[in-house]
């Protein structure tokens, strides 16, 4: 439960980051709106390593699926754009992927 915490944290620091510099390229937003999206990508990568696993590759990969998810969900409260079915699909496709990572026997 606490590496699902993490992940989902994660993932909405690394979509707040990489959503500022979208809106500083893209909707011609203030150069300032870096300075957070920094410190959000700075707490993603810092995020990440509070995950146990024994291989930063498995810790990323199941990552992914959580990853595809948040976005979606950002899709939809931030920017207010429902997923349509097949970005639903696709993202429970990736978090079944993930729950096989996670959940895997080792």
């Amino acid at each position: 439960m606490q590496s699902i915490l993490i992940y989902a944290a994660a993932a909405l620091a690394e979509i707040a980051g990489c959503f500022s510099f979208w809106a500083w390229l893209r909707m011609d937003k203030s150069i300032l709106w870096l300075i957070p999206g920094i410190v959000a990508l700075a707490a993603f990568a810092w995020l990440l390593t509070l995950i146990d696993s024994e291989a930063a590759g498995r810790a990323y990969a199941a990552y992914g699926g959580i990853y595809i998810a948040a976005s979606l969900l950002w899709l939809w409260l931030a920017e207010g754009v429902a997923p349509d079915r097949w970005d639903l699909t696709g993202a429970g496709i990736a978090m079944a992927g993930a729950i096989v990572i996670l959940a895997g026997p080792r």
